[in-house]
């Protein structure tokens, strides 16, 4: 069935590359540069920057070289969403996600199956949304489109807010649709913002801490209490269940970056981490 109605990409050109070439070339780069350490274990999720790639691309292509040639036939992207919208849980109401690199179908089986655990667990289903501007799930697109072998239905999920219940609920909803499936779990978050290197430096070790050590509750303690900032903190957060329910039971810390390191401004930088969560 052919796909017809395909979500837009309103960040190619802006964000990376709307020259496919140019955008494999430099993705693979990336990708290519990154000297992973020792993983042991099997790779439940990642977590992934997302800003744009000549800022947070280095430290992004550390979590996609984690799962270089491996294949999935369902990958859930989670995300925050950075725009107002009054509901708490979105998705796409689009049949795919355009890229330069081609088109990523929708898993819409997957979605309803998703739909119906929230629905009896929580009483609230993503609400279907189309011509997003979100950036943060699309980012993670094309490195997952060069990274992996053959192509991936995509199960894409926004939060909107900071519900913490909710974010683990989505996660044993996840866990419930993966688990009978290959697949990959992508948390797609930036760090702290707009503070000096140094500052920037305490606040994201606080709370890579706290996510390289599967704690749900002692990443949302560190946003409470200051001492750790995250922009996608419960798309982490819901990943971080996902991946437990579904066996992960440790998670490394692959690379630390803040975008001062690509822009030479060190006053207000933006900090990125990659970290992979294991079994």
């Amino acid at each position: 069935m052919p796909l017809t109605d395909i979500r837009p990409s309103p960040i190619a050109g802006t964000w990376y590359s709307s020259n496919p070439d140019q955008l494999r070339q430099e993705i693979l780069a990336y990708i290519d540069e990154a000297t992973l350490p020792e993983i042991e274990g099997e790779v439940v999720a990642v977590v992934a920057p997302h800003a744009g790639y000549r800022y947070s691309g280095p430290t992004a292509g550390y979590a996609f070289r984690s799962v270089l040639g491996n294949s999935y036939d369902l990958v859930a992207v989670v995300s925050p969403y950075h725009q107002f919208h009054t509901k708490p849980l979105l998705t796409s109401a689009h049949q795919a996600y355009e890229t330069p690199l081609g088109a990523v179908p929708v898993d819409k089986q997957a979605l309803q199956t998703l739909n119906d655990h929230l629905e009896k667990n929580l009483g609230e289903v993503p609400t279907p949304i189309s011509k997003d501007g979100e950036h943060s799930l699309e980012i993670e697109l094309p490195f997952l489109q060069c990274a992996l072998e053959g192509d991936f239905n995509l199960l894409p999920v926004m939060l909107t807010g900071d519900n913490f219940a909710l974010a683990q609920e989505v996660g044993r909803g996840l866990a419930e649709v993966l688990r009978s499936r290959k697949a990959l779990l992508v948390a797609s978050t930036d760090l702290s913002h707009f503070y000096t290197e140094n500052v920037a430096n305490q606040l994201d070790q606080e709370m890579l801490k706290h996510i390289t050590a599967l704690s749900p509750e002692k990443m949302i303690e560190a946003k409470h209490s200051g001492k750790g900032e995250a922009c996608g903190l419960m798309a982490v957060v819901a990943v971080t269940v996902a991946a437990q329910e579904l066996g992960a039971n440790s998670a490394q810390l692959l690379h630390y970056s803040t975008s001062g390191q690509t822009s030479g401004d060190y006053h207000r930088v933006v900090g990125y981490g990659a970290v992979v969560f294991l079994k």
